[in-house]
């Protein structure tokens, strides 16, 4: 389970390390062999290998004839690269989708659950500010009864 916000620099080779706090899980699930693929918002989407499968499969059973699956399929799936986590708990982000994400030196690191975003830190920064200005309105009615 993967949680928390931890701001880290990519190094002058592009290699982010991973949180000492997620190396043994990530090991012990799939000894360190992730997916690294793009995300809608501008973001990169790092999943555990085992836990990225199911969705790659279920993304690829879809029709292919529906434009904004195939465009979904293509985004995720077309983008998808596997990394491999070093001895140092790093790995390596490709040129292409730190483009994606407009990646440079400073990044964000968030848990979410089952997988890892990597966001360039002022657009972290801005969605962090976007998710502060709901307003009553604006909840999702699945939200409507929710408190913490």
């Amino acid at each position: 389970m993967f949680r928390g916000v931890t701001q880290l620099s990519l190094d002058a080779k592009s290699r982010l390390a991973i949180p000492a706090r997620y190396r043994g899980e990530l090991m012990s699930c799939c000894d360190g062999r992730l997916i690294v693929t793009v995300d809608p918002s501008k973001c990169l989407l790092v999943y555990p290998q085992p836990a990225w499968e199911p969705i790659e499969e279920k993304l690829n059973s879809l029709s292919s004839f529906d434009p904004l699956t195939r465009g979904l399929q293509r985004l995720l799936v077309g983008n998808a690269s596997d990394v491999e986590m070093d001895g140092a708990g790093r790995i390596l982000i490709a040129a292409p989708l730190r483009k994606f994400a407009g990646l440079s030196k400073e990044v964000v690191l968030v848990g979410q659950g089952s997988k890892l975003e990597i966001w360039n830190e002022e657009q972290w920064n801005l969605q962090v500010e976007d998710a502060l200005d709901i307003k009553g309105g604006d909840i999702p009615p699945e939200l409507a009864g929710f408190t913490l």
